[in-house]
């Protein structure tokens, strides 16, 4: 999984394998893949499971607020699913024609240098927004936290040891930076099992409280305001089933691999996260109407389940950080190694400093820009656009390749072209009307709510 810009072909003889894996990046967004193939469908299944569930699935209700209710926001999610599975059944038969082994190769197979150059960018972008919003996720929740532990006393004075500002930075440079820093984290493989239940649990959590005796909610949207809101919830279907960069990586890891015994994969994981966010959304909105907060968790009154909530996403999102940072830092140093023309051999060199330095431009880059985002919901509505790009847009570019690679004009090269058409001018919308929306909120401004603990002090110093 070399995300730099050197195809098999171009690597020198002397480029050993076992140099190649000891360098090896993740490029998994959310997991890291191991190298041997031993992986069977239904482990694939997990793998890709949690790759795809994160921090979308908190804003996922008030994304069902936003476009116009449940019916409305389902409808969208239905149509969107059509689009996804096959973009990724798209990227696995792409990957079998040059055996490909993650995303960048895919691309750099199909659409030549230009194409894996604006990949790596996109790639890093993402990544690069992902860690905002899980620094923005840990600041929601170690709110929640403080408010459990002593609702007045942060409420009210704030102290400053309770401050985001503090607790953020402080905990980040203790927990996340070391993380980050070292040039193989396989380590952290082992944190995705928490991660997998700590979602688990949520959504079981916010679909058993819906049944139980709550305040009564805000108004409950039938319908969108305006017909263009319908729009505000596909940037969070995208940022949510984003899982397409590590699914290659983990189409190579089978022992296995076939697009039969994969497609076993795609649907069970894809089934799994539709009734894992349709259920989390509908239950949570239903509960709590237009009172939803843009982080589920923070809506609720909290009590020794939330907490309980809170405390495992805390500790999620602490080891998942460093894995976004890794994927991101490997297409970072791709784009330098691209721009500077360095070989594999010469990328090696001062190539702890480079990595380092990456690092904590990173980290702190990151660390700001959280700090003084007021919410996830800003930056996941950027996010699925970039998203889209990897679901739409690239897929897109890839199949219209294949069709017009082909010598003599058949059947099968015409429904490639066409769905290649379809796929990039469905990208193309996409992403265009969510950026538009997601500069128009921002403009606008979103005012930033307070915690379901904090409602009920008047004199509220957040």
């Amino acid at each position: 999984m070399n995300v730099n810009t050197y195809s098999s072909e171009q690597i020198p003889p002397e480029y050993s394998e076992e140099q190649e894996q000891e360098q090896e990046p993740l490029l998994g967004d959310k997991v890291r893949i191991a190298t041997n193939n031993d992986t069977s469908w239904y482990g694939a299944v997990l793998l890709i499971v949690n790759a795809a569930l994160g921090a979308g699935l908190l804003n996922f209700p008030y994304a069902y607020h936003e476009a116009g209710g449940v019916l409305v926001a389902i409808l969208i999610q239905t149509f969107l699913m059509v689009f996804v599975v096959g973009a990724l059944f798209i990227l696995v038969y792409c990957s079998d024609l040059q055996n490909s082994k993650n995303y960048q190769e895919v691309v750099h197979s199909m659409c030549g240098s230009v194409g894996l150059l604006c990949c790596s960018i996109a790639i890093t972008l993402y990544c690069f927004g992902t860690c905002i919003t899980f620094l923005i996720l840990l600041a929601d929740q170690w709110q929640e936290f403080f408010i459990f532990i002593n609702a007045k006393l942060y409420c009210v004075t704030n102290p400053w040891y309770m401050h985001r500002i503090f607790i953020i930075p402080v905990t980040s440079f203790i927990i996340i930076l070391p993380l980050c820093f070292p040039k193989k984290i396989d380590f952290l493989k082992y944190a995705s099992g928490i991660g997998t239940l700590s979602i688990l649990y949520i959504v079981g959590l916010v679909s058993i409280k819906y049944f139980l005796p709550h305040p009564p909610p805000g108004h409950i949207n039938k319908k969108p305001v305006y017909w263009m809101d319908v729009f505000y919830v596909i940037p969070t279907i995208c940022f949510s089933y984003q899982c397409h960069v590590s699914v290659i990586p983990i189409y190579s890891c089978m022992s296995k691999r076939t697009m039969k015994e994969f497609s076993k994969s795609i649907f069970a994981s894809i089934f799994l996260c539709v009734i894992a966010y349709t259920g989390m959304a509908t239950f949570g909105y239903l509960t709590f109407g237009a009172l939803i907060n843009n982080d589920i968790l923070l809506s609720y009154e909290p009590d020794d389940y939330i907490i309980v909530a809170v405390l495992l996403l805390i500790i999620k999102t602490y080891t998942t950080y460093p894995l976004l940072h890794f994927c991101g830092r490997a297409g970072l140093d791709s784009l330098w190694c691209h721009f500077w023309n360095l070989s594999v051999q010469d990328s090696q060199v001062k190539e702890a400093q480079r990595r380092v330095t990456m690092t904590i431009l990173w980290f702190l880059s990151t660390l700001i820009l959280a700090l003084f985002i007021p919410n996830i919901g800003i930056v996941i509505s950027f996010l699925g656009c970039l998203a889209a790009g990897f679901i739409f847009i690239f897929p897109g570019i890839c199949i219209f390749q294949i069709g017009i690679r082909e010598i003599e004009s058949t059947w099968k090269s015409q429904v490639s072209i066409l769905l290649g058409i379809i796929y990039l001018s469905m990208g193309a919308f996409i992403s265009g009307v969510t950026f538009c929306q997601s500069i128009l909120k921002d403009v606008k401004g979103i005012p930033t709510e307070l915690p379901s603990g904090c409602k009920n002090f008047t004199t509220t110093t957040i």
